[in-house]
């Protein structure tokens, strides 16, 4: 049988806690953790406006952000395997203290009204780990349901070469972008992944039967399609919001590249699956020698140049580069709003400490225009004076937050 350890928070309710969202704004408002790193079993109360963490390397802030990555489909923001992220104790530490499979759970408010959301390691002797998703008590047939509920955008350290990097995680990036504005991506890029899979390994045993192969690649094709057409969409809507600049960041321009996103501009959806289709199925003896897959959107990337310079991203400054990362991210949070009338979750990690005053105080700006609860972390506390009276601000310490005064910080 199955074990997890699912639960939705039980913690007090605060009249900060269940203050109704402001209109646009989707915010956390309770956040239970089970095991998960350092954090044995916090129940935690948030107001529907920005959160700041605060603290020394090591306290647990990107910890807490992760959790929160969970609750999107994915494999969050670290890119963890499931097993890797069970809270670990000292050896000295008694039996009964020891923990278990981790958990996440939330309550989260927004403008299409309240919903309960639930994910963590389910481990069964027979299939090995899985992720379990409940929603609002029942369980979800894949991680994609939670697209339907929760958009959660981050930017980490570990992001500031993305633009020099390989295209996988450019792509990972943008679907989550994505996933804002067509929940249904999520399903698609699962099946489509479980598809290429499938493939690959029939056309590595040998002798698979035509016929099968042939299902699979229809499968491939309609959804491979389908995450063309979205991404295509989700890019131009971006690329058209960058434009707007906003204070001291730059404008940045986008676009989808790679050989079947190009056939769009040229023929019908229906016309490019079954393209598609039929190049899959002449790559066959191709894919089988290489362990790959040639074609599809699975070797798209997402080009990024600087909106003043028409420099590629790839080329600007370590500075520029993460300016542009931000910009785009603040232009999918208003786009979001404008479009969706429901803000995404940002959760930005030690972002502000890489930025000038001038680019720290537009985003601060920023945020409190946008009214979304956007998430922040820091090692020092005065670089967030700004957002006194906006934000709400925690001291992190050994995975424990306390509530901190943010009018005596300086």
């Amino acid at each position: 049988m199955p074990r997890t350890r699912l639960a939705f928070a039980s913690v007090p309710q605060t009249r900060d806690s269940v203050a109704t969202a402001r209109i646009g704004t989707t915010a956390i408002t309770r956040l239970a953790l089970t095991d998960f790193r350092g954090y044995a079993a916090p129940r935690l109360d948030f107001a529907a406006r920005p959160v700041v963490l605060t603290g020394p390397n090591g306290a647990g802030k990107t910890n807490l952000l992760e959790a929160i990555s969970f609750l999107a489909p994915g494999r969050g923001l670290r890119r963890a395997k499931l097993g890797e992220i069970d809270r670990r104790v000292p050896p000295a530490r008694p039996t009964a203290n020891s923990p278990g499979l981790w958990a996440v759970a939330a309550t989260v408010l927004g403008a299409r009204g309240e919903v309960k959301i639930g994910t963590g390691r389910e481990a069964s002797g027979e299939t090995g780990d899985r992720r379990a998703v409940l929603i609002d008590g029942a369980p979800a047939k894949s991680q994609g349901a939670l697209a339907e509920h929760l958009s959660v955008i981050w930017l980490t350290p570990q992001m500031d070469r993305l633009f020099l990097e390989g295209a996988s995680a450019r792509r990972r990036f943008l679907d989550r972008l994505v996933y804002g504005f067509d929940p249904g991506h999520a399903h698609r890029v699962g099946a489509y992944e479980q598809a290429l899979r499938e493939r690959a390994r029939l056309l590595a045993d040998g002798g698979a039967d035509p016929a099968w192969l042939a299902a699979l690649e229809a499968r491939i094709s309609e959804n491979g399609i389908a995450m063309i057409a979205a991404r295509r969409d989700t890019v131009a809507r971006l690329d058209a919001a960058c434009a707007e600049t906003v204070g001291a960041f730059p404008a940045a321009r986008l676009d989808l590249t790679g050989e079947t996103e190009s056939w769009l501009d040229t023929m019908p959806a229906l016309a490019a699956e079954d393209l598609f289709a039929r190049r899959l199925m002449a790559a066959r003896r191709a894919d089988a020698a290489s362990g790959t897959t040639t074609i599809g959107p699975h070797r798209a990337d997402l080009a990024v140049r600087h909106g003043a310079t028409h420099m590629p991203a790839s080329d600007c400054s370590t500075g520029e580069q993460k300016a542009l990362l931000i910009a785009i991210v603040l232009a999918f949070a208003r786009l979001m709003a404008r479009k969706r009338g429901d803000s995404p979750l940002l959760l930005l990690d030690e972002v502000a400490a890489h930025l000038d005053s001038m680019r720290r105080a537009t985003l601060f700006a920023e945020i409190e225009c946008l009214g979304a609860q956007i998430w922040l972390t820091g090692t020092d506390a005065g670089l967030f004076a700004d957002l006194a009276g906006v934000a709400q601000f925690f001291a992190v310490a050994d995975a424990t937050l306390v509530p901190a005064d943010s009018r005596n910080r300086s």
